[in-house]
């Protein structure tokens, strides 16, 4: 009976490795402490040829006693011992759900059965153990007695069993031992280097605080088993909290291949490969996503994000924006945006000259993100593209008072903005003498950052002029053409050589 258990477990790890969808992701999964990730793939892949079924009961019955479904749970592992009597790990789960349930005795009598099916086999024993282990909080205690000789038991038939030390890792773990664990799951990996879980979890133990150990182990099991999908999927989560998004895209470029990849994951790879500048890759991704679900908003998002990245997607875009858009206001809530998304949204409208629903876009981002202080400026342009110049200027200086360091550039514009308001906002010569006055001191704190920037002496040589002091205003100008570089700039150069009267 052992021999053919283990075949039937050879088997099921050759299959994974050609892309076959079985039990054996799932298990992988249940083993790596991914109980929801697993439940997904046991479900998913229940019928599919290549499936043993009673396994997959056990292991569905387990999940089950942590959902607290025991009706469900008893159910499946008594599925699984009518597909095959003589698996004997159903007759463990049988165990576990009464001892879950407080019936001491009858978990023996079922232990029994399983330790009679597959006499001096060491993993029998280990999930006996593991079975009183995890009976309840206080199973250790409990039934330490039970767990010390289940233990001795699986060290009697096979010292090297590679679950001895995968539960003896998870025990020390849980008892915050994460050296004493992280040893235990290498000498598993050592015995069993096929042991995909013991991989992860040491992985995961060294997360904080040695990550590169962490993907050192996690490679180390994909030159071992390269498309394991649990494996492609870790390493690929690793690159991501790092945020070195080119190596996690490359891995869940490799990932989303496997059959056994979630959908969620889909996504994540769109978002990877715009952040990891690969925008060509990520908008034909977009797209092959849309083909498949039209409804995919978040397809659709990416799909938009890259092309605008895309200069040979110029005439595409804004068509692509409107899409994204009216689908965004068919239901806020379900289609949510991000800031990104807004900040393209209201640029691509802007483009179109379609002022009002750029000012839209953006007042909708403000309601959306208003510890966002960028979202003022934007306003502010809006309303200068629209030639309504104190709202604009009135819009900049908020942004400069609530920014955090506004740049040169920024003060910069706050100075041409109030220039505007003064010169062409129809105001009374009070309110004008106003905006020339702020547009002045915005221009002197431009010098006071950058004082070899021609654009705030010029502003001020205009301003002078509008205040009808010619001299000033010709000062000003001279200044601003010593500092300008006319083969960077020749349009102002020649315009104020003109006003200048040197041409």
């Amino acid at each position: 009976m052992k021999l053919k258990f283990i075949m039937s477990l050879c088997l099921a790890g050759a299959s994974l490795g050609m892309f076959a969808q079985t039990h054996a992701e799932g298990v992988e999964y249940y083993k790596a402490d991914q109980f929801n990730n697993a439940l997904e793939l046991l479900e998913r892949n229940y019928n599919n040829p290549g499936t043993d079924k009673a396994i997959a009961n056990y292991y569905l019955g387990l999940l089950n006693i942590k959902m607290k479904d025991m009706a469900k749970a008893e159910k499946y592992f008594q599925d699984g011992l009518q597909i095959n009597p003589n698996y004997p790990y159903n007759y463990i789960g049988l165990g576990s759900l009464a001892l879950k349930q407080g019936q001491l005795k009858q978990a023996e009598e079922y232990f029994k059965k399983a330790e009679k099916l597959n006499k001096k086999d060491a993993s029998v024993d280990v999930a006996i153990a593991r079975a009183y282990y995890e009976s309840g909080s206080d199973g250790a205690v409990k039934y330490a007695k039970q767990i010390e000789k289940a233990m001795k038991n699986a060290r009697k038939h096979n010292i090297l069993e590679p679950e001895i030390f995968r539960f003896e890792g998870d025990v020390a773990l849980d008892n915050g031992d994460i050296n004493e664990a992280a040893a235990k799951y290498d000498m598993a990996i050592s015995y069993n280097p096929q042991a995909t879980d013991a991989y992860v979890k040491y992985a995961n133990i060294m997360r904080n605080f040695n990550p590169g150990a962490s993907i050192q182990k996690l490679e180390e099991l994909l030159r071992v088993n390269p498309n394991s999908a649990l494996g492609l999927r870790e390493l690929a989560n690793f690159y991501y909290d790092q945020a070195n998004y080119k190596k996690a895209a490359e891995q869940y470029g490799k990932y989303v291949q496997n059959p056994s990849h979630f959908k969620s994951d889909e996504d994540r790879y769109a978002f990877l490969l715009f952040y990891g500048a690969d925008y060509k890759k990520g908008y034909d991704y977009a797209t092959q996503l849309l083909a498949s679900n039209p409804d995919n908003f978040t397809a659709q998002r990416f799909q938009f994000m890259n092309a605008a990245q895309l200069d040979d997607m110029a005439q595409q875009l804004f068509p692509l924006a409107q899409k994204l858009w009216t689908k965004h206001e068919a239901d806020p809530k379900l289609n949510s945006l991000s800031q990104i998304d807004y900040n393209l949204l209201s640029m691509a409208y802007t483009d179109q000259k379609d002022y009002d629903t750029a000012k839209k876009v953006i007042e909708e981002a403000i309601k959306s993100f208003p510890d966002v202080t960028s979202y003022s400026r934007s306003m502010a342009y809006n309303c200068l593209y629209q030639e309504n110049y104190p709202e604009a200027a009135k819009l900049m200086e908020k942004y400069i008072q609530s920014a955090k360091e506004p740049s040169a550039n920024d003060y910069m514009a706050a100075a041409n903005f109030f220039y505007y308001a003064g010169a062409l906002g129809n105001e009374d010569d009070a309110a004008k003498k106003a905006d020339y006055a702020r547009a002045t001191e915005y221009a002197n704190r431009v010098i006071s950052m950058d004082a070899n920037n021609f654009r705030p002496y010029r502003l001020l040589g205009d301003i002078a002029l509008q205040n009808g002091d010619n001299a000033t205003g010709r000062a000003q100008y001279e200044k601003a053409l010593s500092l300008i570089d006319q083969t960077k700039n020749p349009k102002d150069y020649e315009a104020l050589s003109k006003a200048l009267g040197n041409k």
